[in-house]
């Protein structure tokens, strides 16, 4: 097992990463305890896969468990399925001493962690991510929250969990293109700050996207390792934390204008808006012609969405998309920000991005869509 540390003061906590620790998450969790039960919360498709085993790794430690499971997909992370959960949690009974568990993907974990960090005005909870996205990105750093119809994660809180558990077997039970989809998150990390890491990716990406589990616990360990980084020295998106909305600005709007649902998976709108990115940087001069098409070679060799060309169905025209953008949660002052890149591994914030730019960005992905 690896662990690492997430530093931040009184709010610490560790990212646990192994095979079997569902099984064990009774022995991981009873420490953090003051009364020996736990409130889940985890959606259907996670529950007939797993629940019974995470019932078994708490009873095995003498912790008792209560469970709501909700719908999967991104449609959950929605005011009614957040009431659904706090009123639920209100109806065990859970005290502001006890722990939450956010059972599931990101769409879990979000919306969960956001439950918990205003009932009560703040319970403690804890991590068990099953997706490859939410172990590597969306357990980690304390951001949760809800979607609304203006846009992706407008409403939500900090509150940092008190234990991750990243499970590596359960990756095994993903479907091939939800693998993928949190791939489009770890490639992201060695894009926005790590070369070395992308090589390696470059190297072992379609070894461990066949089932490696040592590649996949060198994935997860690396990328949690960079984001445990950047929120330790910036937990509240003030600076540098922004680098991690790497490919985010064009992936929100990607997602808006398909309704949040399976025509995009969120990693896959990633990746594709990592892709534009770097696109954009090469055309504003910023990187070689060659940092995009390495990008897009490696997405490619991965079998992976790599862009707007990819996304099944109608979408809106240039100037529609970059309207979407407008709602984007990074825009300040009116100003869209965007994440460009000076080459592979050298990511940074920019604010003064030409609209015109752009919008020639996606007028030529668009053409090639049609």
């Amino acid at each position: 097992m690896d662990v690492v540390p997430v530093a931040l003061g009184a709010r610490s906590y560790e990212v646990r990463i192994g095979a079997g620790l569902i099984g064990r998450a009774g022995a991981e969790i009873a420490p953090l305890l003051r009364r020996p039960r736990v409130a889940v919360i985890t959606d259907d498709t996670v529950a007939a896969h797993h629940l019974l085993t995470l019932a078994e790794g708490l009873e095995a430690n003498g912790v008792a468990m209560t469970a709501l499971s909700i719908p999967p997909g991104e449609s959950s992370k929605c005011w009614e399925q957040f009431a659904r959960c706090s009123e639920w949690l209100l109806e065990q009974k859970v005290e502001r001493r006890d722990i939450v568990v956010a059972f599931g993907g990101g769409v879990v974990g979000d919306l969960v962690g956001f439950a918990a960090a205003t009932l009560r005005r703040g319970v403690r909870f804890v991590q068990i991510p099953t997706t490859l996205l939410a172990q590597v990105d969306s357990s980690v750093g304390g951001k949760t929250g809800i979607n609304t119809t203006q846009g992706k994660n407008l409403i939500g809180a900090f509150h940092q969990p008190s234990l991750v558990l990243a499970d590596i077997a359960v990756l095994d039970t993903l479907p091939a293109r939800d693998f993928l989809a949190g791939y489009g998150e770890v490639v992201k990390y060695g894009l926005l700050g790590d070369a070395a890491f992308f090589d390696w990716l470059e190297a072992n990406g379609p070894a461990m996207a066949a089932g490696d589990k040592a590649l996949r616990q060198h994935a997860v360990r690396r990328s949690v390792e960079m984001k445990a980084g950047i929120v330790e020295r910036d937990e509240t998106e003030e600076g540098e934390r922004a680098l991690l909305n790497l490919g985010h600005t064009f992936c929100h709007a990607l997602e808006k204008a398909t309704g949040y649902s399976s025509r995009l998976l969120h990693g896959e709108g990633v990746a594709i808006g990592c892709a534009l990115a770097f696109e954009l940087s090469q055309r504003l001069g910023l990187c070689s012609q060659e940092a995009p098409s390495r990008v897009r070679a490696h997405l490619r060799a991965m079998g992976m969405k790599t862009d707007i060309a990819d996304i099944p169905g109608d979408l809106p025209d240039a100037a529609g998309l970059l309207a979407l953008m407008g709602q984007d949660k990074k825009v300040i002052d009116g100003r869209l920000r965007f994440i460009l890149a000076r080459g592979i591994g050298e990511a940074f914030v920019a604010e003064d991005v030409p609209g015109d730019v752009v919008l020639a960005v996606l007028s030529d992905a668009l053409r090639s869509k049609s």
